[in-house]
């Protein structure tokens, strides 16, 4: 639903609490879809350091585990990279870069 995209992305960049943060983060990241990612990602293109570090730890919990999950949210955000929003655009790019960072546990055989 479109209304919540603002609320989620507000919960993602807490003020507040990080662990509203995190938990959202992680959560958004875990439906493993363009909706989650392109929350996230907008959220990492605005957010503080301490912020980016607690959606940073996040990815990594989310994503280092299957790298059949790592790639396709790699394939994702590539497209996200093109967005016509800048927000979706530069975040797409930052996500990317963290993801890119993850040396996942489990590999097709």
């Amino acid at each position: 639903m479109p209304e919540a995209v603002e609320l989620l992305l507000g919960l993602v960049l807490d003020r507040g609490d990080t662990f509203v943060t995190r938990r959202t983060a992680e959560g958004l990241l875990r439906r493993k879809d363009r909706v989650g990612l392109t929350i996230v990602a907008s959220a990492l293109a605005v957010a503080e350091d301490n912020h980016a570090d607690y959606i940073h730890t996040a990815i990594v919990d989310v994503f280092s585990i299957f790298s059949d999950d790592l790639d396709e949210a790699l394939r994702i955000c590539d497209e996200m990279s093109g967005d016509t929003d800048d927000r979706v655009a530069q975040g797409g790019r930052r996500l990317h870069a963290s993801l890119a960072e993850i040396d996942p546990v489990l590999r097709p055989a």
